[in-house]
């Protein structure tokens, strides 16, 4: 197979030119599934060279988060569905079989690579999809975007989704563009419905395992509102204080289920997930 992947992440080539080969790999990977002779959804699973979203089996991961949104989040066949985050669609994948045609996905992310491998693969199956580029800077992966993220507007309408969620977001961002985004979650989101969103969220009980040396993340360097594991490249990983989430999702009118899902980064015996889950109602 034609593989262009690799020039693509030289770094000595621009990164316009190197996106634009990425696009290039995509579309040659869409014509050529036209010709697979396998079922659609592995056509959706991505090769390896294209997963930015983590190491792990991408199948199995997407289908964990999916059963979270359905046991946590209460999502039904004809819920319409936000994931901010959506990465190269691994969570995207098993919606296709669940939501109905009166209902849709809508992703977001700021890698316009994924998004457009998402546009390419799943526009023609499932036109209930939608995927776009959230207009927001970033020096890694989006320098073009217009909007710092404290300061992007979502391009949706007030109280359009029924169930939002994102995974492993907020632990790469600061506590003011946090703030903001659960200000525009709450905007989007009905009143009664749910959001799910992952955290490292800090308390005594974390504090105790770090200290204990329990924990695979050691948050030593504190930053404004938070705590990071790099202090040179602070968005690695970012850790919350419980009491400041709390009062963040009561500020927009969020209240938590209880009790939070706390995840097993910290050393807990007992979790959920790997990283800590909250989800939460929007009250009028």
């Amino acid at each position: 197979m034609l593989d262009l992947y690799p020039l693509a992440r030289d770094k000595f080539i621009p990164q316009s030119v190197r996106s634009s080969l990425i696009c290039r790999y995509i579309d040659f990977l869409h014509f050529s599934s036209n010709f697979a002779q396998k079922p659609d959804e592995e056509k959706l699973i991505p090769p390896q060279t294209l997963n930015f979203v983590g190491g792990g089996d991408f199948k199995n991961i997407g289908n964990e988060f999916f059963n979270h949104c359905l046991k946590y989040g209460n999502v039904q066949p004809d819920d319409r569905v936000l994931e901010v985050g959506c990465g190269i669609g691994r969570i995207a994948l098993p919606f296709t079989k669940y939501l109905s045609k009166k209902g849709g996905y809508w992703g977001m992310d700021i890698v316009k690579e994924g998004i457009y491998f998402c546009q390419k693969m799943y526009s023609n199956k499932y036109p209930n999809f939608n995927f776009k580029v959230a207009d927001v800077y970033n020096k890694a992966y989006y320098p073009e975007g217009r909007f710092q993220p404290h300061e992007y507007p979502f391009p949706y309408e007030d109280s359009f989704f029924d169930f939002i969620f994102l995974t492993s977001v907020f632990t790469h961002m600061y506590l003011k563009d946090v703030d903001h985004y659960l200000s525009e979650i709450s905007r989007i989101l009905k009143p009664g419905k749910k959001c799910l969103i992952t955290y490292f969220i800090l308390n005594s009980e974390t504090d105790h395992n770090i200290q204990a040396k329990k924990s695979t993340l050691d948050f030593k360097y504190p930053i404004e509102g938070g705590w990071t594991t790099e202090e040179l490249v602070p968005e690695a990983a970012i850790a919350c204080e419980e009491t400041i989430i709390r009062q963040m999702y009561q500020k927009y009118n969020l209240k938590i289920d209880e009790p939070i899902l706390y995840g097993a980064w910290s050393g807990r015996e007992q979790f959920v997930s790997f990283q800590d889950i909250i989800v939460a109602t929007k009250v009028n």
